[in-house]
């Protein structure tokens, strides 16, 4: 028979590094009468409020859920009093918020790959607002973070090392990407060559940040942080993010390429091999993640509530790598130089090894979907006990990494010929539309039931 292991048992195997601790365990512990861990100070007390914190190492200086809250609430206290007002909400937003901004260009994107594929103007219109509307939250979200760090002295580097927020700071690299995909889509065909040289440029540059951002960020975490596994979802694949929308971005960015007589084409080929090489590696370091994702699910069941909406996002690393590397293999015919010997041979191998790929990843993606799906029926079936996933801004997890399935679906759909994949992408991209609405609105109703962007009272200051 198994036999029980008791608290200080399992603190001292899982601080040895030999068992895997349980996801009560830190709970237990906290409930425990000793639960001090011998070789630390024991002046400080843990806190059971943070699902992130790992108690087996307390660091009375690190940063935490409680200590942001603290850090706020101070911060309104002295300006303004016990009167919760616009400021102090303001001084609530994060980084987490430009969740919502990936997710509405994300949809920008999804209308008009849709609109290309039936030859749908009104489609691209719809997919153009979206766009429009993306900009305007974006460039909203920047105001009311930089007047949160303006307003909060020291919360801009304590956004770095909170273990909640600081996974999401790559998250406005990626709407950014999301934004200049865009803008090769709905821009570059309706100007001249400026803009696509311009994009060009920005796509080199972005290239450097993104690489700079995701090895950064990761570094940081690592010298900064303790993630227990029993806490561990998709959202650590997020650093690696900015990565992935690399192949999408050029692919774009080529297929808007219009030479006219004079006008020089941007470097095909460079973009090509670049956005290939950059995509490889965040997929590789993301499938790694994920694989952690899997050991977690195996020894500790599902995630909670609070974190159930992170699984959707091991649906975006193998989509966003099939909706880049199939069109870029579908290009190759003006990517490779028309003076490479054996170019024909070149361009069929290019296209048919990008399509294997590809068919292996989107299955991969579909079932991550599954899962993701799967894992909200106890919230939906109706009989039984009721359960209840409390609204974040992580909810635009729903949307995002589906964006790149659909995209994915429809890259495979074109390169195959394939009716049945195109029916089926534009049934989910009118599903995804529907489910943006519903966490847009539900986002507002929350803002205006005080249930987000409202600071959190400390019982004790």
């Amino acid at each position: 028979m198994p036999r029980a292991v008791s608290s200080q048992v399992d603190l001292d195997v899982a601080e040895n590094g030999y068992m895997t601790p349980r996801e009560d365990f830190f709970t237990r512990r906290t409930q425990s009468p000793n639960n001090r861990v011998k070789g630390h100070s024991q002046d400080h007390e843990e806190n059971p409020s943070n699902p992130f914190q790992d108690a087996s190492v307390t660091r009375p200086n690190q940063p935490n859920a409680e200590s942001l809250a603290r850090m706020i609430s101070n911060a309104r206290k002295e300006k303004r009093g016990s009167k919760i007002g616009l400021r102090d909400r303001i001084c609530c937003f994060q980084w987490t918020w430009f969740t919502m901004t990936m997710a509405t260009g994300g949809i920008a994107n999804v209308l008009y790959t849709i609109s290309n594929v039936y030859k749908a103007e009104w489609l691209w219109y719809i997919g153009l607002v979206f766009f429009i509307l993306n900009l305007v939250l974006f460039v909203m979200s920047c105001i009311l973070i930089a007047m949160r760090f303006a307003m909060v002295p020291g919360s801009f580097m304590h956004s770095f090392l909170d273990q909640m927020e600081s996974l999401f700071i790559p998250a406005v690299v990626v709407s950014v990407a999301t934004i200049m995909i865009n803008i090769c889509e709905y821009g570059i065909p309706y100007t001249g060559p400026w803009l696509q040289h311009v994009m060009e440029w920005l796509f080199w540059v972005y290239v450097i940040v993104s690489v700079s951002a995701s090895a950064g960020m990761y570094l940081i975490l690592w010298s900064t942080q303790v993630f227990p596994i029993h806490t561990m979802t998709p959202v650590w694949v997020f650093p690696a993010y900015p990565l992935l929308l690399t192949a999408p971005f050029a692919t774009n960015l080529i297929a808007a390429d219009r030479v006219g007589s004079g006008d020089p084409e941007i470097n095909r080929l460079a973009i090509a091999v670049c956005a290939v090489t950059v995509q490889g590696t965040g997929f590789l370091i993301s499938f790694m993640i994920c694989a952690a994702f899997i050991y977690r699910l195996m020894t500790q069941k599902l995630p909670r509530d609070m974190q159930r909406p992170g699984v959707f996002i091991s649906i975006g690393p193998p989509a966003f790598t099939v909706a880049g590397f199939v069109a870029l293999g579908q290009q190759a015919d003006i990517i490779l130089p028309a003076n490479l010997q054996g170019e024909p041979h070149f361009i069929f191998i290019l296209q048919v090894l990008s399509i294997l790929i590809g068919l292996w990843l989107w299955g991969l993606s579909i079932w991550f979907f599954l899962v993701s799906v799967g894992s909200l029926w106890k919230y939906v079936r109706p009989c039984g006990v009721k359960h209840k996933m409390p609204f974040q801004m992580t909810w635009w997890s729903f949307v995002f990494p589906n964006t790149a399935l659909i995209t994915a679906t429809e890259a495979l759909a074109q390169a195959l010929n394939s009716d049945g994949l195109k029916i089926f992408g534009c049934v989910m991209a009118a599903a995804l539309i529907i489910v943006w609405t519903l966490v847009f609105i539900t986002m507002v109703k929350c803002l205006w039931k005080r249930q987000l962007l409202w600071p959190k009272e400390l019982e004790s200051e």
